[in-house]
């Protein structure tokens, strides 16, 4: 009986293991942390070792509190009495979104999950600036009071100590707020009660958005440094280094009720002259330069500086130019204008300057720049005798100058045609001598041709559709478009602006066509052509009449049959 019992037991045990090595082995899978409390910024790593067949984790639950900095995973391959198996270990890197106790959510891996884990998290230590600590940070603002939109500039300081092997430096941005770097950061050494400190200083652009109370968060810094036999650390020659910032607490003004508009809050604004014209003439173009220096805007805050307008003056004002730089981490921007001024009677003229509205944040007073008027001697311009006109000469206008006036006084224009003009007496007499050579051959062969000719229709010179009106084309500022359009209005083959010159009956117009042959010459400045051309013919073109045009005395070089 008691043996038949044991071979009964033998039997159903050696099944039970023949059941046990059939089913399927269950994955085996743990997680953990490397440390369980971090302060805050700094960077854990969890752990995940498993024995399933998991090609990778999802970790989009720890997005919810933490941060990944980073992942890895490694693999092992081992073989135990016959049977194969494969482990695989990964890790990531977790940096809590804020102080406190922190849950790692469990993450699934393959058909099993891991285990939440708790994490506390302290708040950063606040280091004070003395020898005693291994690293420290400083926070400045140049406002403590600051109003809506005004530049506040923010510099951050990092002091360490010790030799440090790496390491990350972050500023949050204030709510209601926005915050920009601006620039590099600045290496230097400083000494403290005899230690010397390796500085990492960094520059920000502060600008409230809101009035009221703004919390600036203080900067953290969290890295790694060269450890020694005494200070424990990581075991491999590193150690953990962490500093904090205090927080900074601003008082936001609201714009106040008697600023102007629009809102320009600034710490200081300055406006001059650059280059003033010592004398100008009716419907000629000359520049003035103006430059603006605000302290605490950038360029995109600035307006743009002009002339108010006037019954006796035309403006027309380049695109400004402008240079920022930074001071104290606030910019600094010089706007430079160029305006062109074409004044349209001579004698006397007064403009009133620009002027700039700005509000004083330092002294929180309204403030108005202004620059002195401008007064200039307005000339005459004047065109030579009729007479002259009439017998062929090539008249050019020429302003009225005082007697005993130097070169150096002169306009723009009449300096870029100086060395233009000296070559016109030889032109004149090469035109001569083709005019000569061709009358010439017409006269000898006009009788052979005259019995071949029936008819001969009039000449008539079409214009092209496709060229654009004069308006079009002053408009465009094209120097190349402006001189075919005068041609075209005029009724002129080709590109003749010497025979246009030579017709117009208005003396600001072919001053302006002589500074467009010296700007296309390479010899003038073409931003003033280009104000005189729209000055000049704003209201069309003034030609003179046929029937004031001196007899020719040469015959026609192409005669009407």
């Amino acid at each position: 009986m008691i043996a038949s019992l044991r071979v009964a037991c033998t039997r159903a045990l050696m099944m039970l293991m023949l059941l046990a090595s059939a089913l399927p082995a269950f994955a085996q899978t743990r997680a953990w942390l490397d440390r369980e409390q971090v302060i805050f910024g700094e960077t854990a790593t969890l752990n995940i070792e498993t024995d399933a067949s998991v090609q990778q984790i999802d970790y989009a639950p720890l997005a919810a509190n933490f941060d990944i900095a980073g992942q890895t995973v490694r693999r092992s391959f081992q073989r135990v009495d016959g049977r194969s198996s494969t482990r695989s270990l990964f890790a990531v890197g977790i940096r809590p979104r804020g102080p406190g106790v922190m849950t790692v959510p469990a993450l699934r891996v393959g058909n099993s999950s891991t285990q939440p884990l708790r994490m506390t998290v302290m708040p950063p230590s606040v280091q004070p600036a003395s020898s005693d600590a291994d690293a420290f940070l400083e926070t400045e603002v140049d406002a403590e009071t600051p109003y809506v939109q005004q530049a506040v500039g923010m510099v951050v300081r990092l002091h360490v100590g010790v030799n440090l092997l790496s390491g990350q430096l972050d500023q949050d941005t204030p709510p209601g707020s926005s915050l920009q770097q601006v620039g590099e950061d600045l290496r230097y050494q400083r000494q403290i009660d005899g230690r010397r400190y390796d500085v990492i200083e960094r520059r920000y652009l502060l600008i409230p958005e809101r009035s009221g109370e703004l919390m600036i968060p203080g900067a953290r810094f969290n890295g790694q440094s060269v450890s020694d036999f005494f200070d424990g650390g990581f075991g491999d020659g590193r150690k953990p280094l962490s500093a904090a910032a205090p927080a900074r607490r601003l008082q936001v003004q609201q714009i106040p009720a008697n600023a102007s508009q629009p809102w320009l809050p600034l710490r200081a604004l300055r406006l001059r002259y650059l280059q003033v014209p010592k004398q100008a003439w009716a419907g000629v173009a000359t520049t003035v330069e103006l430059e603006m220096i605000a302290d605490g805007a950038s360029a995109a805050q600035l307006p743009a500086l002009t002339f108010p307008q006037s019954p006796d003056v035309q403006v027309f004002a380049d695109p400004p130019q402008a240079e920022v730089q930074l001071v104290d981490g606030r910019p600094r921007t010089t706007m430079r204008q160029r305006v062109s001024i074409v004044p349209l009677h001579a004698g006397a003229l007064s403009l009133t300057g620009p002027s700039v509205q700005w509000w004083d944040a330092m002294q929180g007073i309204a403030r108005t720049a202004t620059l002195p008027p401008l007064a200039l001697q307005v000339a005459p311009a004047v065109v030579a005798s009729d007479a002259g006109r009439d017998a062929g000469s090539d008249s050019k206008l020429q302003p009225s100058a005082a007697p005993g006036a130097r070169d150096h006084d002169a306009s723009p224009a009449t300096h870029a045609l100086a060395g233009f003009r000296h070559l016109l007496p030889l032109l004149a007499a090469m035109l001569a001598l083709v005019v000569l050579v061709g009358w010439w051959w017409f006269a000898r062969h006009r009788k052979a041709g005259m019995g071949a000719i029936v008819a001969k229709p009039p000449t008539t010179h079409v214009t092209s559709p496709k060229a654009a009106s004069l308006a079009d084309a002053l408009k465009a500022g094209e120097l190349a478009g402006i001189a075919v359009a005068l041609c075209n209005t005029a009724g002129l083959p080709g590109e003749d602006l010497d025979v246009l010159r030579m017709r117009l009956d208005d003396a600001a117009q072919a001053v302006a066509v002589d500074q467009l042959q010296a700007a296309r010459w390479g010899v003038g400045d073409s931003s003033v052509a280009l104000a005189s051309l729209r000055a000049a013919f704003a209201k069309g073109l003034k030609l003179r009449s046929q029937r004031r045009q001196a007899n020719v005395i040469l015959p026609p070089l192409y005669p009407q049959s």
